[in-house]
């Protein structure tokens, strides 16, 4: 079956106002920057965006903020996106924030069809408020629920026309548990190969959860912040 769409555009014309969806990547690292840009073109509104991050201002995520499309995130690390800031504070948009490692593992059983899990990360803090309590060897844990959404947006480095996709080093990050709890996942990739050339023990995301690909014209890759020391 061939996943391939003829344009980003394509791919996510059908994204409606008020769906949930999951944004690959890690600060700038791995983001799916050619599906976000055709999302704020295409327009939809009240989204919810389940994202490590909220990019930055004028890239990533930050597009989707500046036009106002989206409500809520619920995400682990905002610090860099002055837009984010104003809105937030503004009452304008809603923030769930998670610590980092239980956003993975929410994100990571709704893939699996997990539930919920207990975890001692957040007890005793705002994290916990109002969640479920457990004692776990004498420890407190409280009680996370799984992520899904409705789309998933990952990029990934090559795919084939069946959607099995490979991600490159540290560009896996996000993507390749996020490709795993979205009813439909789109996932852009920089090659698209045909169906056999991908060597299977270095397929990271198997084409069944996989719905539909489109090959990234261009990508800027930029990095958040760039830090050097004098020569």
């Amino acid at each position: 079956m061939d996943k391939v769409y003829a344009s980003a555009a394509e791919a996510v014309k059908d994204i409606p106002s008020g769906a949930t969806l999951m944004a690959g990547g890690f600060g700038l690292c791995g983001i799916p920057e050619n599906l976000i840009s055709a999302l704020r073109d295409a327009g939809p509104t009240e989204l919810t965006f389940v994202s490590n991050n909220a990019g930055v201002d004028d890239f990533g995520l930050g597009l989707l903020l500046q036009t106002r499309q989206v409500k809520k995130m619920i995400s682990s690390y905002v610090g860099e996106n002055k837009t984010f800031e104003s809105q937030f504070l503004s009452g304008e948009l809603e923030v769930d924030l998670v610590p980092q490692g239980t956003l993975a593992e929410r994100i990571r059983a709704g893939g699996a069809g997990i539930p919920g899990f207990y975890t001692a990360t957040g007890y005793g803090t705002l994290v916990g408020e109002g969640k479920d309590v457990r004692y776990f060897d004498g420890k407190p844990h409280i009680l996370e629920r799984g992520l899904t959404a409705d789309f998933s947006l990952v990029k990934a480095w090559k795919a084939d026309r069946h959607g099995n996709l490979v991600f490159r080093k540290t560009a896996q990050n996000f993507n390749s548990i996020m490709a795993t709890a979205g009813k439909i996942t789109i996932a852009e990739v920089e090659e698209v190969v045909e169906p056999g050339e991908l060597d299977p023990d270095q397929i990271h995301t198997p084409g069944i959860f996989v719905q539909r690909i489109v090959h990234g014209p261009s990508y800027e890759k930029r990095i958040e912040r760039r830090t050097t020391r004098e020569a």
